[in-house]
């Protein structure tokens, strides 16, 4: 039997008081590569999966670069694909 993990999903209210960060800047960063791109949820609605907002949290308080944060988001997004 294949366990499955459930995935939760936050969307850009939780988005913004989780990173402390306006909508704008979020959205700014996810243009140059520094935030990754939301998951359509619905025809008008996305979010994000809550464990790449924990990853880039994570990366940011780790005091990453911004080249290594985009090598993060890179790989967030590759593993949405593999599933």
């Amino acid at each position: 039997m294949v366990q499955q993990s459930v995935v939760t999903m936050v969307k850009i209210g939780d988005v913004v008081k989780r990173c402390a960060r306006g909508q704008s800047t979020i959205y700014a960063d996810i243009s140059r590569g520094l935030f990754p791109k939301p998951v359509k949820v619905g025809v008008k609605s996305s979010a994000w999966p809550e464990s790449d907002v924990d990853a880039i949290n994570r990366a940011r308080i780790a005091g990453k670069s911004a080249d290594e944060i985009r090598a993060l988001v890179a790989k967030l997004e590759a593993n949405r694909v593999k599933g």
